[in-house]
Order: C-alpha cells, then sequence, then structure tokens
C-alpha cells in the first residue's frame, strides 16, 4: 500500500497513526510518498490564515525529497514521523529547527536541511505529488492511498479524514471498510462536516 502525504496536515498524521495501527492486525505495508499542499495550492487564492503555511510548507517535503534522492525511499517513513511527531505533538512549527531536529533523530547529515531554501528538488517533488494525486484529482488534499489491485490500476482515494485514530481490532475493521467502499466501481463521496479537531495526544 503507498501512501502520500506532506508532514504539515494534521488529517494525514492522524491517519499515518491509524495505517500503522492497521499494519499490525492485517498483511499490509506502507510505503511512504511525498505530496506537497504548496503544490497543490501553488496559484491558488488561499485564506489568510493558510498563507504563511503555504509559504513555509515547501522546506519540509523538499527536505524529505532530498532525503528520498540521496538515501532512498526507505528514508521517507522515519522522516515523515520524525518531522510530523514534532509538527504536530511539539508545536515545533515548519522551520530549520524542525528539520535539523528531525533529520538528526533519523542520522541524516544536517546539509540536507539546505534543501528546504532551494529548488533544486522541486521537479522531483512536483513528480511524487502528481504520481500520488492524479488518480483521485486535485479537488482532494492528503492522505491520498494507493492500494494495489488484482487486475488494472491500484485502487485510489483520499482520506480517511478521523480525528482519532482507531486502535488494534477497530483500526483493521476500519481498513477492511475503507477497502470496501474505495474498490467498489461507481463510489465516490461518503462525507459529513467535520466537528472534532484532530486529537493529536491520544495518538
Amino acid at each position: 500500500m503507498d501512501l502520500w502525504v506532506d508532514p504539515r496536515c494534521p488529517w494525514a498524521w492522524i491517519a499515518t497513526r491509524w495505517l500503522l495501527e492497521v499494519e499490525q492486525v492485517r498483511p499490509v505495508e506502507t510505503r511512504f510518498h511525498v505530496m506537497s499542499l504548496s503544490v497543490l495550492n501553488d496559484g491558488r487564492e488561499v485564506p489568510e490564515k493558510y498563507r504563511q503555511a503555504q509559504r513555509d510548507g515547501w522546506g519540509c517535503v523538499r527536505v524529505c525529497v532530498a532525503a528520498e534522492q540521496q538515501y532512498g525511499p526507505e528514508v521517507l517513513r522515519p522522516l515523515y514521523l520524525a518531522m510530523g511527531a514534532r509538527i504536530h505533538l511539539e508545536q515545533a512549527g515548519l522551520g530549520p529547527a524542525m528539520i535539523l531536529a528531525a533529520l538528526a533523530e533519523c542520522g541524516l547529515p544536517a546539509e540536507l536541511a539546505d534543501a528546504a531554501d532551494s529548488t533544486a528538488y522541486d521537479e522531483a517533488l512536483r513528480a511524487s505529488h502528481d504520481a500520488g494525486m492524479k488518480p483521485v484529482g486535485d479537488a482532494v488534499g492528503t492522505p491520498v492511498i494507493h492500494v494495489p489491485a488484482a487486475e488494472g490500476a491500484p485502487i485510489a482515494f483520499f482520506g480517511p479524514v478521523i480525528a482519532r485514530p482507531p486502535r488494534a481490532a477497530a483500526a483493521g475493521r476500519l481498513w477492511d471498510a475503507v477497502l470496501t467502499m474505495a474498490s467498489t466501481d461507481g463510489f465516490f463521496e461518503l462525507k459529513r462536516a467535520r466537528d472534532r479537531v484532530p486529537e493529536f495526544h491520544s495518538a
């Protein structure tokens, strides 16, 4: 199973905590890939409260792509988790201090942080983003999940958007339900208004 995430998205962080639980109860292995909310919203008018994050959000995804290019795709999982914990649990922001601390935790060189302010990896970043988003369209965000199908293209979908990650058997049941819906021909959407914020410290 392939997962496209931007470290700064709180809903993707919660979904990732759920998928780590799913791995314990289903024969699922999560392969991490980079998408970018900054790429997704590039050139769009965004609400004022999101504009700074839109600008700052380029840094961490550029660093993720630089790490992947230099050290292989297996570094994305620990690097995403290290960044996500700092951004969402520690409220450390998206700046250089967070990036350097995450790189250090993963045993990656501090020089990778230079990619945050460089456009050198933007072509690869956009390619990774497009690979994840193309099957689901650009009217959604992250997480995006691709699951191999028995025949043809993978089953691809956005979500689920959940405030709190279910644990153990409950995580497996949600996975089964999501996969059943997403693999049903002609099924597009099941939605209701969000009335809760992400519960990071319950994860």
